[in-house]
């Protein structure tokens, strides 16, 4: 593979991810490919470094990481290859251990890779378009502070689906489907299903539960009119934007799609397995 430049995108907050960074932006000097740190010590927001003009994105820290840098790669469909320094990683197969081997299997082109899709989260003020955002897990509407009662009235491909009372609402991608979704009692997916998942969160009627919907539909989300209560959107746990009575919030599939590197050992029903500590049922 004839590469030209690497962007390496290191939570700092993770163990060591400064020093592997650097040994990584020597290692790839050594053959000859250029490379980009880019540190955060802070949460992730919404400024981002460009991945214009890369071959390749690295993401050094945790599951978050790699959210945040799908979201920086996605508009130039430059491919990630996640490496986990945290704890529990269901999108970053790689550990720390493995850069080299790594980094060396994408120059020879020997790394499978994986397609992921991303939702289009786009915010409409008195029909006018006022925020738009990519996430590769998922998007929440939710009452700010304190867990209180909301008003959502749902829409799915245009097709009124009812007025939802409850603490918000989460549509999620399938890669998402393993990440609040499934804390809050929704289904997990096989993270390459073309599908979102619109999951209520602790709603006051009992019947209304999670619902998968085909990767084409387009769900819309709007905020009742005479609420008691501030609401806001979160893009992937990372970002918030503070939403309106009568705002109306769209989630499609992007255009783009995430594209990720896995090991070649990567199997998502071990990993499930794996980190969600199944084992299929009692000894004999």
């Amino acid at each position: 593979m004839a590469a030209r430049k690497v962007l390496i995108i290191a939570n700092l907050m993770k163990d060591d991810a400064a020093g592997v960074a650097r040994e990584m932006a020597a290692h790839l000097a050594t053959l000859g490919v250029a490379s980009e740190v880019y540190g955060s010590s802070g949460p992730p927001d919404a400024h981002h470094p460009s991945a214009e003009g890369a071959d390749l994105v690295v993401s050094l820290g945790g599951d978050g990481t790699v959210l945040f840098a799908a979201r920086a790669a996605a508009r130039s469909g430059v491919p990630i290859l996640p490496f986990n320094l945290g704890r529990l990683g269901f999108i970053a197969g790689f550990g720390k251990s493995d850069w080299m081997v790594a980094l060396d299997f994408w120059l020879e082109g020997k790394l499978g890779l994986t397609a992921r899709s991303m939702l289009a989260i786009e915010v409409r003020r008195a029909g006018e378009r006022v925020a738009e955002f990519l996430a590769l897990n998922d998007g929440v509407v939710s009452a700010q502070g304190i867990a209180k009662v909301i008003g959502l009235d749902i829409r799915v491909g245009g097709h009124a689906l009812g007025a939802y009372r409850s603490d918000g609402v989460i549509v999620a991608t399938p890669t998402g489907s393993t990440a609040y979704n499934l804390a809050a009692g929704g289904p997990v997916l096989h993270p390459e299903m073309d599908a979102m998942i619109l999951n209520p969160v602790c709603p006051f009627t009992l019947s209304n539960r999670p619902l998968v919907v085909p990767g084409g539909e387009r769900i819309d989300v709007v905020v009742e009119e005479g609420k008691r209560t501030a609401v806001m959107l979160t893009v992937d746990g990372q970002l918030t934007y503070d939403l309106h009575a009568a705002d109306r919030v769209s989630f499609t599939h992007a255009e783009r799609r995430a594209l990720i590197y896995t090991p070649e050992r990567y199997t998502f029903y071990e990993v499930l397995r794996e980190k969600l500590s199944w084992s299929g049922g009692p000894n004999a």
